[in-house]
């Protein structure tokens, strides 16, 4: 399935020509903290959303991302703290007047509406008359790639179908705000690709701000703008997918972004440290660490191995990722490492190989307290 461009200009230019497309706004969460009983699951929690932007927040479950997310659509309301849309606190707002579409995991449609009465609800509840109603939400199951299934009931639609019914309805309202409450985790694997593909083209060709919440690091990277890292009700960090990847800011981050080895290291409490015989520089927060035995923390990609008798670890396994070979090594002290190779140059490193695993002592890394 392809969204129809077509449909999505037309979708643009507003409720059957009554309005004009209106842009994503900017959103603000300010120092929100809520508890639940001796539960704290936001801490003081603040993030900036520009206009139009996708911004994904990623974390375990528990973490408080959820919360934050039901906070703005208005289901939940902050022990202290504010949420700002186009520069006016509404967090007074009811969630039924806060113009804002959302879009659950669980689809929430109406059992008893067919595919395009669940479209054209809110449009309903607007006032909007019949004719142009079931315009607009013909345009929108187009834009979907469901015209086809517009009179059909939700049983008789498959899961992935049922949610892009659940976006289109979001978005026929035109909010300047998307809200998506990990949509996609109840799909397969196959489907939530095509989704995310999907769902990520649609927010581009229409400018919604979109806040998007989800535990599954791989959709979040894929999808969105920025990725902020949600730990203990607080955001850890915020930035680009790349930069995300490339330079965690805390060990946390490193650890739930991408895999990560972790390996013993000695650290003088300055910005430099020692492992696997060389000195490499530091980054990161690393102020409250004090000096002694330590773990540096390095991707697959960010070791080098190369076969030799005298190394100082032996390949267990390896898998063929395609272009890469991950390896997997036992280093001596039972330490087990995850290295990336040109699938073309790891030929010779099979099981029993002894081999010699090393950092280039350019590259910064994060260090951790030993665990």
């Amino acid at each position: 399935m392809t969204i129809n461009a077509a449909a999505s200009t037309q979708a643009g230019s507003g409720l059957a020509g009554t309005t004009g497309h209106r842009e994503g706004a900017p959103v603000v969460l300010h120092s929100l903290s809520r508890s639940f009983g001796a539960v704290r699951a936001l801490d003081g929690l603040t993030l900036d959303i520009a206009p139009g932007e996708f911004v994904a927040l990623l974390g375990p479950s528990g973490c408080g991302k959820t919360t934050a997310l039901r906070i703005v659509a208005g289901f939940e309301f902050a022990d202290t703290g504010s949420v700002t849309v186009d520069g006016k606190d509404i967090s007074p707002v009811p969630a039924a007047r806060r113009d804002m579409g959302m879009v659950f995991q669980s689809y929430s449609l109406f059992p008893n509406m067919s595919a395009l009465d669940n479209v054209g609800f809110g449009l309903r509840m607007r006032k909007v008359g019949n004719g142009d109603r079931a315009k607009r939400a013909a345009e929108l199951l187009d834009m979907v790639g469901l015209s086809p299934q517009a009179r059909q009931y939700p049983h008789q639609l498959s899961g992935g179908q049922q949610q892009r019914v659940a976006l289109a309805r979001a978005l026929a309202v035109e909010p300047r705000v998307l809200l998506l409450d990990e949509p996609l985790s109840a799909l397969d694997a196959k489907v939530r690709l095509q989704l995310r593909e999907q769902i990520r083209t649609l927010q581009q060709r229409l400018g919604t701000t979109t806040l998007f919440v989800t535990h599954d690091q791989e959709e979040a990277l894929s999808m969105a703008d920025r990725v902020g890292v949600v730990k203990d009700g607080r955001l850890e960090q915020i930035a680009t997918p790349s930069e995300l990847y490339s330079t965690p800011a805390t060990a946390f981050v490193a650890e739930f972004v991408g895999t990560m080895n972790r390996i013993p290291g000695s650290y003088a409490g300055d910005d430099e440290v020692t492992a696997l015989g060389t000195t490499v520089p530091v980054h990161g927060e690393h102020s409250g660490i004090p000096a002694g035995d330590v773990d540096v923390l390095v991707r697959p990609e960010g070791l080098t191995i190369e076969a030799e008798p005298a190394g100082n670890g032996i390949v267990t396994s390896q898998t063929f990722l395609g272009s890469l070979t991950r390896v997997s090594v036992l280093l001596s002290g039972d330490v087990a490492v995850k290295v990336d190779k040109a699938s073309t140059a790891a030929a010779d490193l099979t099981p029993g190989t002894s081999v010699r695993i090393g950092i280039p002592g350019t590259d910064p890394v994060l260090i951790a307290s030993r665990v």
